[in-house]
C-alpha cells in the first residue's frame, strides 16, 4: 500500500500543516517547524522517564465468537521500564491494552506499527505537547516507530487513546486500534472510590460480523453521511456482556468507543443513573439523571449501590429508543440510531457486608469565566454543515495544510467557542443539513479540556435533553440539530497544531476535521 501520510509528513508544508497564509502572517514557523520533523523518530536525551511502555500494532486473531476466530489490528503493550502494572493486555478481546498512569509521570511510549498500512495513536483528552497529540501528520510507515514523550499532567479521569490517521480513522479503530487510558491523582485516591475488581471499565461499540466471525464494514455513500451502524453490540471486547456483581458500590467507567452510535442509558428497572466523572475526571458533586445520553468519545463514570439488591437480581443496561428529529434516524430494526438495544446484565450472585458511601464532595472544578477570555463579546463560531456528500466545519474540509487566519489562536488564552449546527439559519451554510434532515454531532477538540457554559436550541428533544450533562470538564460535547453549544476552552502551555473535530469517525474521514494552530 502507497503511504501517502507518510510522504505528506515528509513534506515540509503538509508536515508542518500550515498553509502559505498563515506563513506569510508567521514567517518564524517556517524553521521552528522543521526542527518538528525529526520528532518522534527516536528518543529524547533530555527526556527522563518513569515509565517506559512499547505498543506494538499487529494483525491478530482473537477468538470473540465461538467457531472461526476474528482477524483484528490488535495492540498489545510491554513495559520496559516503571511498575508493571501500569499496561494490562486482554489476548481474549480486540481492545487495546489499558494503560494506569498517575499525574505528574513522565512517559515514554514507542509506538511500533506492523499493521499493512500508515497508522498513528492519538492521546484522546491528554494535554500532551502538539508533536505528541498524534495528529495524522505524523502517520508512521509498517515497520517505522513513532516516540511519544510527555509528562502526565491530566487530573484524575478515564481517557482513552486511538488510531487517527487521516481518512482511515473510521476503519482503523473499528479493527481494533483503541484502548482506556486511566489517570489517577492523590485527590482522587483519597477518596478511597472503589478500585481493584470494584472500578469496572466499560467500553461500548457496535460492530457487524459475517458468516465466519469476521468484522464487516462497509464504505458506501450513505453509510458515510449517517455513520457507521452495526447490529451487535460489544462491551469490552466482548458479545453479550455479563457482570457479575456483590451486593456493594462499584465504579462503572463508561466509554462510548463507537464509531457513531449515540446511546440513551438506562436501567431496565429504573435505576437512576448515579454520574460522578465526565470526560475530564470527576464532578463537584454526583449528578442523577433518569438515563445517560453517550455520544462518540464520551466518558462518563458512575457510582453504582448493588446493596440493596437482592442474591440472584439480574439487571440489564440498555439503550433506549428516542429520537434527533432528522438524518441517521430513518428505519427500524437494530440498526436504527435511535432503537432500543441491550448493552450488557449484571447478575448480583454475592452476599457481602459494606460500608461504601458516596462521597457528597468529590472534587473541586474551577469554573471558567466569559469575563476571563480573550474574547468575551465575539466567540470563534464553528458551524457544522453536511451537504453535496461534504461533511465541513465553517463551509471547510480538512486539508494538511490549509490553517487559515481564523484558526489561529495565541497560546495562554481562554477562548469563547460556539459550535453551531443550524443555529444560525444564515451566514453559517444553513442548518447542518443534507436533504432537510439535520444530523447530531460529537464536537470534540484536542488538547486541554472545556467547560460547555450555554446551550441553546431551536428545536424540543423530550427524548434527550434529561440525559445530558454538560457540567465538569469535558472534550467532546454532542449538538443537536438546531442546536448552538458555547464553550470555554483554554489553550495553554503548548504551542503548535491542535484538531478539532466530529467524533462521529465517518464524518471525520469525510473531512469535518480542522486544524488549529496555537502560537
Amino acid at each position: 500500500m502507497t503511504n501517502s501520510v507518510n510522504i505528506q509528513r515528509r513534506t515540509l508544508l503538509k508536515a508542518a500543516g500550515i498553509g502559505t497564509a498563515a506563513l506569510a502572517i508567521f514567517p518564524s514557523l517556517l524553521s521552528a517547524k522543521m526542527d518538528s520533523m525529526r520528532i518522534g523518530s527516536k528518543p529524547s536525551v533530555e527526556f527522563n522517564p518513569d515509565v517506559e511502555i512499547r505498543l506494538t500494532e499487529e494483525v491478530k486473531d482473537v477468538a470473540i465468537f465461538q467457531g472461526p476466530k476474528t482477524r483484528v489490528w490488535k495492540v498489545t503493550g510491554q513495559v520496559l521500564k516503571g511498575d508493571k502494572s501500569v499496561i494490562t493486555n486482554d489476548e481474549e478481546s480486540y481492545l487495546a491494552p489499558t494503560i494506569r498512569l498517575h499525574k505528574g509521570q513522565k512517559v515514554r511510549i514507542y509506538l511500533k506499527n506492523k499493521l499493512p498500512t500508515a497508522t498513528i495513536i492519538h492521546w484522546h483528552g491528554l494535554h500532551v505537547p502538539a508533536v505528541m497529540d498524534g495528529n495524522p501528520m505524523y502517520a508512521i510507515a509498517n515497520g517505522e516507530t513513532f516516540v511519544y514523550e510527555f509528562e502526565v499532567l491530566n487530573r484524575a479521569g478515564t481517557y482513552w487513546y486511538h488510531a487517527h490517521t487521516h481518512g482511515l480513522t473510521a476503519k482503523h479503530v473499528y479493527s481494533g486500534l483503541a484502548g482506556l487510558f486511566l489517570v489517577s491523582d492523590d485527590q482522587e485516591q483519597a477518596l478511597k472510590l472503589p478500585s481493584g475488581e470494584f472500578d469496572l471499565p466499560v467500553v461500548i461499540q457496535d460492530r457487524d460480523f459475517d458468516a465466519q466471525n469476521q468484522l464487516s464494514y462497509s464504505d458506501h455513500m450513505m453509510q458515510k453521511m449517517h455513520g457507521f451502524l452495526g447490529e451487535q453490540i460489544l462491551v469490552n471486547g466482548q458479545p453479550s456482556y455479563a457482570l457479575e456483581v456483590s451486593t456493594r458500590a462499584y465504579r462503572m467507567r463508561l466509554l462510548n468507543g463507537s464509531n457513531s452510535r449515540i446511546y440513551k442509558l438506562a436501567w431496565d428497572d429504573g435505576t437512576p443513573m448515579k454520574v460522578i466523572a465526565t470526560d475530564g475526571g470527576l464532578l463537584e458533586t454526583a449528578e442523577t439523571l433518569p438515563y445517560l445520553m453517550l455520544a462518540p468519545a464520551e466518558r462518563r463514570e458512575l457510582w453504582v449501590d448493588f446493596s440493596d439488591k437482592k442474591v440472584g437480581t439480574t439487571m440489564t443496561l440498555s439503550s433506549l429508543e428516542f429520537s434527533t428529529g432528522g438524518m441517521g434516524m430513518m428505519g427500524r430494526g437494530s440498526s436504527h440510531a435511535g432503537s432500543e438495544m441491550t448493552v450488557l446484565k449484571v447478575h448480583v450472585s454475592k452476599k457481602v457486608a459494606s460500608k461504601d458511601r458516596l462521597p457528597k464532595q468529590l472534587s473541586q472544578v474551577k469554573k471558567l469565566r466569559v469575563a476571563d477570555a480573550e474574547n468575551p463579546r465575539s466567540p470563534r463560531r464553528i458551524t457544522l454543515t453536511m451537504r453535496h456528500m461534504s461533511a465541513l466545519l465553517n463551509g471547510r474540509s480538512y486539508k494538511m495544510n490549509d490553517i487559515q487566519a481564523d484558526e489561529i489562536i495565541p497560546v495562554n488564552t481562554l477562548q469563547v467557542i460556539e459550535f453551531d449546527n443550524g443555529f444560525h439559519r444564515s451566514g453559517g451554510g444553513g442548518m447542518g443539513m443534507m436533504g432537510g434532515m439535520g444530523m447530531p454531532h460529537p464536537m470534540h477538540m484536542h488538547g486541554e479540556q472545556f467547560q460547555v457554559i450555554k446551550r441553546e436550541s431551536r428545536k424540543t428533544y423530550n427524548s434527550v435533553t434529561d440525559g445530558l450533562l454538560d457540567k465538569g470538564w469535558q472534550d467532546t460535547v454532542l449538538v443537536m440539530p438546531g442546536e448552538k453549544v458555547t464553550i470555554l476552552k483554554p489553550f495553554n502551555d503548548y504551542t503548535g497544531i491542535f484538531m478539532y473535530h466530529c467524533h462521529n469517525l465517518e464524518h471525520e474521514d469525510m473531512g469535518m476535521m480542522r486544524d488549529l494552530l496555537v502560537k
